[in-house]
């Protein structure tokens, strides 16, 4: 099931990023005193009595639309309560009621999502005269917080995750492998998909999926089963109008999370540009199987330099997905669009392999006999052996006598080795250092 989104909304300068940030246990918003500071959204994963959520930080919001930056933080925010589940509704307990509050309490109840008033900058929680005004909005008890300070926020806490539905057991087929597309917009993710369900030996059926009004698209091929992960314009226009590329994050966001492959689409034309790199970057940090999809194809001119020239670059721009495989298809034509499918269901198999501890330390020792660890003397630091703990990603163990001395870059050799010997295609690998205790030590 993917995770709750709650989004932090409010008029500027209300304390929405500093509650963000404390929420989030980081400094990653910026914060000043000075109303419109941030623009963007902010996301990050947070947890709360053993529930895992998104946390999204928006700008502050103005009704009054006379320039663009104005309309285009309102957009932002308007996107982030459309695609919340909870929404945390932000006043100044110090300076008290004002109509821009009331205006956005009034674009909230349009939302119908569960709010959380929340009375921000307040000191003393013994005085309720102080947030008093705030009930006239007609959201239920104000939760008095100070997020400068940290005071009353396991109350918040409390509060949001209150308003969360039960992990459900919905659709979740374990006979299906689960395919997200994902991309920023325009670069043919719609078009896929109906090239995946236009095929005389594809069977369709759609069934509800575990998510806010997502319907997942169950469909077989060559006696194999898929489920296509609703994504940003595969079902419905969002009601509201996307007019750059940064609004499609979110819901990318909520489809990786699902998805057993991860299919990061990016258009020939235009090749790699930023938010494609931030995309991409998305689902390096949830470690999903993915391939990289280069759509359109059949736009670019080509001599039999082409394909190698564009591998190179992708490479060069999406460096941390440098075992991902890369696929040229086009979704008009349809050309090779099935053989991505075997490409699917290799990666998921890599995703899914684990290797024996006998064959795991083999290839380790024969490693580090070629590339010994750097230092030496009474404290030189070993590894004594390795094991896979999980799949899904691979996750492997090696204990060692110095945990801290393994460096990264060593770390980088042993997955090149782990690749080199054990394919890991499509899949990210993740190798974890712990203490080796014993007389050994």
């Amino acid at each position: 099931m993917a995770k709750p989104i709650v989004a932090i909304v409010g008029r500027p300068n209300v304390g929405k990023s500093t509650l963000f940030n404390r929420l989030v246990g980081a400094r990653k918003a910026i914060v000043e005193d000075i109303p419109g500071v941030t623009r963007d959204r902010l996301y990050d994963n947070t947890d709360w009595l053993d529930r895992e959520f998104i946390v999204i930080d928006t700008g502050g919001i103005r009704m009054d639309e006379s320039d663009t930056l104005t309309r285009e933080i309102k957009m932002q925010a308007e996107l982030a309560i459309e695609e919340a589940d909870v929404i945390v509704f932000v006043v100044d307990g110090r300076n008290g009621l004002t109509s821009e509050d009331e205006e956005v309490a009034d674009l909230l109840r349009r939302s119908d999502k569960p709010i959380v008033l929340v009375a921000n900058k307040i000191e003393n929680f013994g005085e309720q005269m102080d947030y008093y005004d705030f009930y006239s909005l007609g959201l239920g008890d104000p939760v008095p917080i100070s997020a400068m300070h940290g005071m009353n926020t396991d109350e918040l806490m409390d509060a949001i995750i209150a308003n969360f539905k039960s992990p459900a057991k919905g659709f979740e087929e374990d006979d299906t492998t689960k395919i997200a597309l994902i991309g920023r917009p325009n670069v043919g993710k719609s078009s896929m998909v109906n090239a995946f369900l236009g095929e005389p030996r594809v069977i369709v059926s759609d069934i509800p999926g575990t998510t806010r009004d997502a319907i997942d698209t169950l469909f077989q091929y060559n006696g194999k089963k898929y489920t296509l992960i609703d994504t940003a314009g595969i079902r419905k226009k969002s009601r509201i109008k996307e007019s750059t590329e940064k609004y499609s994050v979110i819901r990318s966001l909520k489809s990786i999370e699902r998805a057993d492959v991860v299919l990061i689409m990016l258009d020939a034309i235009e090749g790699v540009i930023e938010q494609d790199q931030r995309i991409a970057g998305y689902v390096a940090e949830q470690a999903k199987a993915n391939i990289i999809v280069v759509n359109k194809w059949d736009l670019v001119e080509k001599d039999e330099h082409t394909m190698i020239k564009f591998d190179k670059k992708i490479r060069e721009d999406l460096k941390f997905l440098s075992y991902s495989p890369i696929m040229y298809v086009s979704a008009l034509t349809k050309k090779r669009i099935f053989k991505v499918l075997e490409i699917v269901d290799f990666v998921a198999e890599q995703h899914n392999r684990r290797i024996t501890t006998a064959e795991l330390n083999r290839v380790i020792n024969e490693a580090m006999m070629l590339n010994p660890l750097p230092g030496g003397g009474n404290k030189k630091t070993k590894i004594y052996y390795t094991t896979q703990v999980r799949t899904a990603p691979p996750t492997f163990v090696l204990f060692s006598n110095h945990p801290d001395q393994v460096h990264f870059s060593y770390l980088r050799y042993l997955e090149n080795v782990l690749r080199k010997n054990f394919g890991f295609e499509g899949t990210p690998i993740k190798l974890l250092v712990r203490q080796k205790t014993g007389k050994d030590n």
